[in-house]
């Protein structure tokens, strides 16, 4: 690829996810387009909320639309582009955060935002997070997380630093959750336990692992599974918290 055909591609793309905000191109000669950009993102979310992030294609949102293929080309340049949009696209649905809440819910909203959304659209935790290009949706979202610290007493770089370790924690823990979802769908946690509990008891006896043994049990009578990603959620969200509220006195 050269650098040419590399920066009309990114112009392009920027020119799709800013689209509200830009003039309206010229319409070229030809057909009228049938459908919009919007309805082509909205497609492509819908199959990967319901089949998910492989399952999207040109060919498989081009179908869900009643397109040929390569009529879906007038709309994105490509799947990268269309997963760029869909991801602007699900951030412009991030709620505002009331900035008449205590500080402390504040931040917490932030790090519950990231986990709902995660949550609500599993396919989001295989689109590569470095470098995404920024749409409306996704600046809008970073100006209202913004907002929710802003007069706080932590600094622009801080208020940087806490957004991306909330963010980060949340990410984290979403993705042991979604795990743990798909798990149980296969089998339950219950089956899961009754199949290798005897097998791990063989294999582990409790004089050598003394410490794994307690703490193992204590933890599996309390969570019934092998771990409990929302209380993990809420125990690291508090300490979390608890560092930042801390470290900002």
């Amino acid at each position: 690829m050269t650098e040419e055909s590399a920066l009309d591609q990114a112009t392009r793309l920027m020119s799709l996810l800013w689209r509200d905000a830009l003039p309206p191109p010229a319409r070229a000669r030809g057909p009228r387009q049938g459908v919009s950009v919007d309805a082509v993102v909205r497609a492509g979310i819908a199959i990967a909320d319901r089949e998910g992030y492989e399952r999207v294609s040109i060919r498989t949102v081009a179908a869900e639309l009643g397109l040929r293929p390569m009529s879906l080309y007038t709309y994105v340049p490509g799947k990268d582009a269309l997963i760029m949009l869909m991801v602007d696209a699900v951030a412009a649905e991030d709620a505002p955060i009331d900035p008449a809440r205590p500080v402390r819910e504040r931040m917490a909203a932030i790090a519950h935002g990231v986990r709902a959304e995660l949550l609500a659209h599993p396919w989001l935790l295989e689109v590569p997070p470095w470098r995404q290009v920024l749409g409306p949706g996704r600046i809008r979202r970073f100006e209202r997380q913004l907002a929710a610290l802003d007069g706080t007493g932590l600094d622009d770089l801080e208020m940087d630093r806490v957004i991306a370790v909330l963010s980060e924690f949340a990410t984290g823990n979403a993705r042991m959750a979604v795990a743990a979802a798909r798990s149980a769908r296969e089998m339950s946690d219950a089956q899961w336990w009754e199949m290798h509990g005897p097998l791990l008891a063989q294999v582990m006896p409790e004089s050598d692992y003394p410490l794994s043994s307690r703490v193992g049990a204590a933890a599996g009578q309390t969570y019934e599974a092998p771990g409990d990603p929302d209380g993990a959620f809420d125990y690291g969200l508090a300490r979390l918290l608890d560092g930042i509220e801390n470290h900002s006195r």
